[in-house]
């Protein structure tokens, strides 16, 4: 816990890229430490820069909603983003700012050692992955260098499309149960396999 706590505090802190002169706050990642799956989204949005933390917003909503729908409470996970300062009228981050971030999300990962790391939306995808349209792939269990991702689309589609809640939900669902079957030692089915 003392070294994601390091690792907040150095998010807190970063003056790294030029997203810290129109920041109000930057946003850590926040969750259960001991979490089986990290959910990675884009960046934060007005109401995580006001406040400092993690799908607050309209998104984050939708996000606990699916949560619960599948049964897990927020306070179980850990919930944090490829960047952690807001981009300004929330525009996609740059290249350039997200491979600035990409340590910190390396270290969040590295500390919790999550069974799975649930990537939302194309952004999150096209950073940890190099993938694009998430729409095609989502659903799907993906491994690289032995780490297992789970791809879905990004909460905030749901609140301009209101037929995505089932698709979200429905994925949601579907990521607790490959959890609770590799909990269980059990083979999951990867349906793309990266090779290094």
């Amino acid at each position: 816990m003392e070294r994601l706590e390091t690792v907040r505090q150095k998010v807190i802190e970063c003056t790294k890229c030029d997203l810290c002169k129109t920041r109000t706050n930057s946003v850590p990642g926040k969750g259960n430490f001991q979490s089986e799956v990290v959910f990675v989204g884009e960046a934060p949005g007005r109401n995580e820069d006001k406040n400092g933390e993690p799908f607050v917003g309209v998104a984050g909503k939708k996000l606990s909603a699916a949560l619960e729908e599948a049964g897990v409470s927020r306070d179980e996970v850990y919930i944090t983003n490829v960047v952690k300062c807001r981009p300004p009228n929330n525009r996609v981050p740059s290249t350039k700012e997200r491979s600035t971030c990409q340590e910190y999300l390396k270290k969040e990962i590295s500390i919790i050692k999550p069974k799975i790391i649930c990537v939302l939306g194309n952004t999150a995808f096209n950073s940890i992955l190099g993938g694009s349209e998430i729409t095609k792939f989502r659903g799907k269990l993906v491994r690289k260098d032995k780490q297992l991702y789970f791809l879905t689309i990004h909460p905030a589609a749901t609140i301009y499309n209101q037929e995505l809640i089932s698709t979200l939900e429905r994925d949601i669902a579907k990521l607790f149960d490959l959890i609770r079957e590799l909990k269980n030692d059990k083979q999951v089915p990867i349906d793309i396999e990266y090779t290094s």
